[in-house]
């Protein structure tokens, strides 16, 4: 299994990355990425933290792991440029908070999201058609997500995504230890979403794109 929407205690996760990791390999997993929020204010400091440690845990726990990012509430006009000194700092995975329904996230938000060219739009609740076929043309993955409150638009999600050929990445948000995937998740995941099971293997193999781009650089 592959992930790459998680939190850790840099952000507002429960864990630190290395009990995030071990439990994850425990579970399956076969690579997960760190995407802690950041902004403005700590995107220094969160990625510092979060990279001396994936090299270790990968060696150790024989489990790719990846710095990444979560872009969150960034004036959308600035996402471009933050995403880009994300990469810059070292996070291999930049993805964006979306315009869940579960929150108030500021307009626009989604569009300049995948206009960036980031490599995951996550939980981005009404999805437009505009937003999909742009992600489309930019290689941007739209997440179906697992969790709760985020999870209610999936559906429509995918179906606009499908519809305009954008790709779709299944990932958990994971905040604590039980959000982490099994595959029970997965099946009601997927039957929810209104997507067969087999689509699970697509949506991980769009996965492993995002991650043989980043080995390529």
């Amino acid at each position: 299994m592959i992930d790459l929407h998680t939190h850790t205690f840099f952000s507002d996760g429960v864990l630190s990355p290395s009990e995030l990791v071990y439990r994850a390999k425990y579970k399956g997993y076969t690579a997960i990425a760190l995407t802690d929020h950041v902004d403005y204010s700590n995107m220094e400091t969160v990625i510092a933290g979060i990279t001396k440690v994936v090299k270790v845990l990968t060696e150790n726990y024989d489990i790719l792991v990846l710095t990444g990012a979560e872009l969150t509430y960034i004036p959308p006009k600035l996402i471009k440029a933050a995403a880009a000194k994300c990469r810059k700092l070292g996070a291999e995975i930049i993805i964006v908070h979306g315009e869940t329904v579960a929150e108030t996230v500021p307009p626009k938000t989604n569009l300049c999201a995948v206009e960036a060219g980031v490599d995951i739009l996550a939980h981005p609740g009404h999805l437009s058609e505009e937003e999909a076929s742009i992600a489309a043309e930019n290689n941007v993955k739209i997440e179906i997500t697992s969790r709760r409150g985020h999870n209610v638009t999936n559906k429509e999600v995918a179906e606009v995504a499908l519809k305009k050929k954008a790709k779709l990445v299944l990932n958990t948000d994971t905040h604590s230890p039980e959000n982490l995937l099994s595959k029970e998740t997965i099946a009601q995941i997927l039957l929810n979403t209104g997507l067969p099971f087999n689509y699970y293997e697509i949506m991980q193999k769009n996965s492993l794109e995002i991650i043989e781009s980043k080995r390529i650089q």
